[in-house]
């Protein structure tokens, strides 16, 4: 059985969960509101101050299903109580960040600067010049914005310039050697 699967899922106090139909499962909490729509097979149940995920099946989709929506109803509720937070640091010499209203302003070494407008549901700061950093209650939208803000420049393993999560550690290469 799935490790992940089989583990219930505590549910704070000030948070509510609501199972309707087809799966789907509102989540309250202090920081927002998140839906989502789970996979039909699984069956959920809400059992007092906790909620367990059964399969009906021990069929390979239904064992990868399992561990995965106890694990979506679970970031669901950490996104409503604590949020989550996506780090980003830009290196390199005129490479700088800015932030005017909820567009996000990058200057990377192009010949033009680069916008990005900020997604609904996710907020970002800029703390310096040089440190971005995302925020949100969904797991899903701070992971994916954070990966498309590194996208613009992804960092380079010679002189380390380019955009990088805080905790990333670039491998660097030694550089042309002369005769």
């Amino acid at each position: 059985m799935s490790r992940i699967g089989r583990m219930p899922i505590a549910v704070p106090a000030g948070v509510t969960v609501d199972i309707a139909e087809n799966n789907q499962v509102t989540v309250k909490g202090p920081k927002g509101e998140l839906k989502r729509v789970l996979p039909a097979e699984m069956k959920i149940e809400k059992d007092g101050e906790e909620i367990k995920v059964t399969r009906p099946n021990d069929l390979k989709k239904m064992k990868s299903l399992h561990g995965l929506t106890r694990t979506l109803i679970n970031n669901m509720i950490v996104g409503v109580t604590d949020g989550y937070e996506k780090r980003l640091e830009v290196n390199g010499v005129g490479y700088r960040a800015a932030k005017q209203g909820n567009k996000l302003t990058l200057s990377l070494g192009y010949s033009h600067p680069v916008e990005m407008e900020d997604p609904e549901g996710v907020e970002v700061t800029v703390d310096g010049q040089n440190l971005i950093i995302v925020k949100g209650i969904d797991k899903e939208k701070v992971g994916q914005y954070a990966a498309e803000i590194r996208e613009k420049r992804p960092p380079e393993p010679y002189k380390g310039k380019g955009i990088k999560y805080d905790y990333e550690v670039i491998r660097r290469k030694a550089g042309k050697t002369g005769k």
